[in-house]
């Protein structure tokens, strides 16, 4: 019997369960935890005494997965993640009804094989529609905690992070049909071999990028600064200056490095260059002096169209080359706010943006001195595969990030972020730069792999890389989110078949068979 307890009990663990897999994410790090942070999840939906019981349980344990990923932004949003998690927990739903439908009661061979594709399947559809920047973008997608595993990212060459999460949700419900369901153990090992020999062929066969010579790059990294005394650097005081003039001296230390480009962080320059020729002549200065580029990133409202944007700037010895990126997708509530008219209540309990910042039109591919072509990302982006993969197409050679996480120095934030570097390397075959104002930064060469050292969160230097780069193409790059369009189709054609199942009409009962005469018996006289 479902008494009141239990079901507060059931309740309460579906929660648990739902926030175990951030475990697997940075800065825990526990990759390996990913392959089996879902089976109690799991294993508590299979044994749902109703459907309604599973989706509730579903909606819980998402909510609990959206507040442990993103715990981080609770300075910020304070008590806004609690319902802003209720609301994105309804996406697991759907997944939730499938788990409590395919391994559910004891699956036989038939149901387990239909599982191990349809429940990956479910999850992904979760995955894709959170995704969305209007629902917070594609942050703590389950593949992404794979970043530093180098055969899995193989494996994100030919399907993106989207196979990732495929392969490890397939894993996981594996493991639930060995554990719950013995006469599904023979489909259960199948599909675990089968995991395994898919990832050792994609890590065997897959070409390599092909080496295409190396860019050595500068990292200016200067660290949190203050607006003066009990200032916090992003107030309206000096500190956007005080930064400006950190990075000024760093940059000064690179002469003589031979070094390509130079790259600051985000929001490093904190006025127009077209309205403050005195920073551009500074800026045109530190080109000449170190002989290179500098690409920087302008957080100021535009002399030249209305609003506030953040933009990726490129400036040679002569000052700003005309090459700009408006940055596209902005991070909800922190750089604007979704339907202000009813929620801008939020700028009163949190950080959110007190003014929205405008969007960009488009990408824009960059041409340094020496003809190699790169495509700049601001900060929240870089969690975007799709935009990493424009930019390959149109011919980046090289991928640079321009974060700032300042305001969560000391929280998870910081390494998850600088992880997605690994995912959109390897996806696009192109080395990738994640440079941050305040740590931490860090180099990917082109299959994902880490170059050189990270800059932690308390250092305050101008680091070189030496980035190899690399040609070709990559099958995610060629193809796209081919996973994700196949996991709508085989989720498409199972509620096919289940309507169709269900509008069959009833066949009429076959009509009883009419009793055969007694024989005739013989009277004999």
């Amino acid at each position: 019997m479902d008494t009141k307890r239990t079901r507060w009990w059931r309740a309460a663990a579906a929660v648990a369960a739902g926030a175990l897999p951030c475990l697997a994410f940075p800065a825990p790090a526990l990759w390996w935890f990913a392959y089996v942070a879902l089976v109690p999840w799991m294993l508590l939906l299979r044994t749902a005494p109703s459907g309604r019981r599973a989706a509730l349980e579903g909606w819980l344990g998402g909510a609990g997965f959206i507040v442990a990923v993103h715990h981080w932004l609770l300075p910020s949003l304070h008590v806004f993640l609690v319902p802003l998690a209720a609301l994105l927990g309804l996406l697991w739903i759907p997944w939730a009804l499938l788990v409590r439908e395919l391994l559910g009661g004891v699956p036989g061979r038939g149901r387990a094989g239909g599982a191990l594709v349809l429940v990956p399947a479910g999850w992904l559809l979760s995955e894709l529609a959170r995704s969305w920047q209007g629902l917070g973008g594609p942050w703590g997608l389950l593949g992404a905690s794979q970043w530093q595993v180098a055969p899995v990212l193989r494996l994100a060459a030919v399907g993106g992070v989207w196979l990732v999460s495929l392969l490890v949700v397939a894993v996981n419900c594996a493991l639930v049909l060995l554990v719950a369901a013995p006469r599904a153990r023979v489909p259960a090992v199948a599909s675990l071999a089968g995991c395994a020999v898919l990832t050792g062929v994609v890590w065997l066969w897959l070409p390599r990028p092909e080496a295409a010579g190396v860019l050595r790059v500068a990292v200016v990294q200067p660290g949190p600064v203050t607006d003066g005394p009990g200032g916090g650097g992003d107030g309206d005081g000096d500190g956007p200056q005080r930064r400006f003039d950190a990075q000024e001296r760093l940059t000064r230390t690179l002469a003589g490095s031979r070094v390509d480009l130079v790259v600051w962080g985000e929001s490093s320059v904190g006025a127009d260059l077209a309205a403050r020729p005195d920073l551009s002549r500074r800026l045109a200065g530190l080109s000449a002096l170190t002989g290179a580029p500098l690409l920087v990133n302008v957080d100021a409202r535009r002399s030249d169209r209305p609003g506030i944007y953040k933009s990726s700037v490129l400036i040679g010895p002569q000052g700003p080359t005309g090459d700009r990126y408006d940055k596209m997708r902005l991070v909800p509530f922190g750089e604007y706010v979704p339907a202000r008219a009813v929620l801008g209540w939020a700028t009163s309990v949190g950080k959110a943006a007190g003014e929205d910042r405008m969007r960009g039109a488009g990408p824009v591919v960059m041409e340094l001195p020496g003809g190699t072509r790169l495509g700049p990302l601001v900060c929240f982006e870089s969690a975007f595969p799709d935009m990493s993969r424009a930019l390959t197409r149109q011919g980046a050679a090289v991928l640079v990030a321009q974060s700032s996480t300042s305001s969560f120095q000391h929280s998870w934030a910081p390494a998850q972020h600088a992880s997605l570097g690994a995912l959109r390397a390897a996806e696009t075959g192109r080395p990738m730069v994640h440079a941050t104002l305040t740590g931490v930064s860090a180099v990917y060469g082109p299959s994902g792999e880490r170059i050189g050292r990270p800059l932690s969160t308390r250092e305050r230097t101008a680091a070189v890389y030496e980035v190899p780069l690399a040609r070709g193409t990559t099958p995610f790059v060629r193809f796209g989110n081919w996973p994700g369009g196949a996991s709508v189709a085989a989720l498409a054609a199972y509620c096919a078949l289940r309507l169709a199942r269900a509008v069959r009409p009833a066949r009429p009962p076959s009509p009883a068979p009419e009793p055969s005469a007694p024989p005739a018996r013989t009277v004999r006289g």
